[in-house]
Order: structure tokens, then sequence, then C-alpha cells
């Protein structure tokens, strides 16, 4: 009786540590020590392997120093044992993504499909899920037409955000305004999105449109005051 007393004081101590190591591995994340978190998320996840947020973790910090084949191999992990999660869909897509803008055009190229079908599978699974409907609407306008680029789907996904977030699908909007040069309609868009958000992000992306593409100093200035 004393001796199982014993092995399981030991495995609650164990327990306990690893506990710990994950706290202060969140800790320094949060803190952008991304190397001394890396290294404890490493030595948690050998204690409890297939930790699903540990490995998130890992993604997250592969992803944040650009290397995005260990990101996209933690990722692919996540979406194959939780098919149903939109985020682990749209993580994966997001570093496939990344790495297409940093290997050739012709390996690109090849990649497409599998950033696509990842954004379209977070989508679906959460009809509410703003980032992925970000992404395709940025894919959508970027891509040439020719392998897949349309400024029709890109709109259906702008609107989507707009019934989900009006900042959102404002700025949606806006972005695609700009990119097709199109300034006042991009105003309209633009102006629309600062009244409802009042953020940081809302002001920029009006005081650029006022100050680089639209050449309106008086109005960039306004709206710096």
């Amino acid at each position: 009786m004393k001796k199982i007393a014993f092995i399981v004081i030991v495995l609650m101590s164990t327990l306990s540590f690893s506990q710990s190591n994950f706290e202060k591995a969140v800790k320094l994340f949060n803190e952008k020590k991304f190397t001394e978190a890396k290294t404890l998320f490493e030595a948690y996840l050998k204690s409890v392997p297939n930790h699903h947020k540990t490995i998130e973790y890992l993604g997250d910090i592969a992803g944040s120093t650009q290397k995005w084949d260990v990101a996209i191999d933690y990722y692919k992990k996540l979406k194959t044992s939780n098919p149903n999660s939109a985020n682990y869909w749209f993580k994966y897509g997001g570093a496939m993504g990344m790495k297409a803008k940093s290997v050739s055009k012709f390996k690109a190229l090849g990649m497409i499909d599998d950033i696509e079908e990842a954004f379209l599978k977070a989508a679906s699974l959460d009809k509410k899920h703003i980032e992925s409907r970000w992404a395709l609407v940025m894919l959508y306008i970027e891509l040439p037409g020719i392998v897949g680029g349309s400024e029709k789907k890109a709109q259906k996904y702008a609107d989507e955000l707009l019934a989900i977030s009006k900042v959102d699908g404002y700025l949606a909007k806006g972005y695609i305004d700009v990119y097709y040069k199109r300034y006042k309609e991009a105003e309209v868009h633009l102006v629309k999105a600062h009244q409802i958000g009042k953020s940081a992000t809302t002001y920029a992306k009006l005081y650029d449109l006022y100050m680089n593409k639209l050449k309106d100093k008086a109005k960039a200035l306004n709206i710096k005051k």
C-alpha cells in the first residue's frame, strides 16, 4: 500500500512539474521570448505527447521565426487530428501561404490549391471565422485570374465579413478598392470602417489612403487631429 502511495505521489509531482513548465512556457511566449519558450514547450510535449495547445504554440513560434516548413508540419498534425477545427485549418493554410511567398513562382503555383482548400475549409467549418475570410479576400485579389484570382470571389468573402463584423467588412472592401486603384470608392468604405471602429488599424488605413493614394494632405492631417 505504501509503495502504491509513493508511486502516486511521484506521478503527481511529475505532472505538477510538467504543468509548471507549460505555464512558464506560455508566459515566455507572451513576452515574445520564443527561444526560451520553445525549449520548455518541447520538453512538455515529451512528457505529454500530442498536447494540442503545445503543438500549436510550437507552430506559432516556428511561424514567428519564418520557419515555414516546421510550422506547416505542426499545423498539419493539428488539422489532421482535429479536422473540425477552423483555426487549425486556417493556420495550416496561412503557413503554406507564407511559404509560397518565399519560394519560386513555379513552386508557389503548385501550392495554391492546398492553400485555397485550407482557407475554404476553415470558412466552412466556422461561419463567423473572420481570419479565414480575410485570407480568402487577399488570396483571390492577389492571385492572377489564370490561376483562380477573382474580384468576384474576393467580394463574396468581403460581404461575408460585413455580415460578421462591419469594421472588417468595410476594411476588406476598402482593401479591394485600393488594390484596383478605385481610391474614391475606397474612401467611402474606409471612412465607414473608421467611424465604427475608431481603432489604430482603421486610422492607419484611412490616413495612408489620404496621404499616399489620394495625395490629400489636408484630409490626412484632419483625421490625424
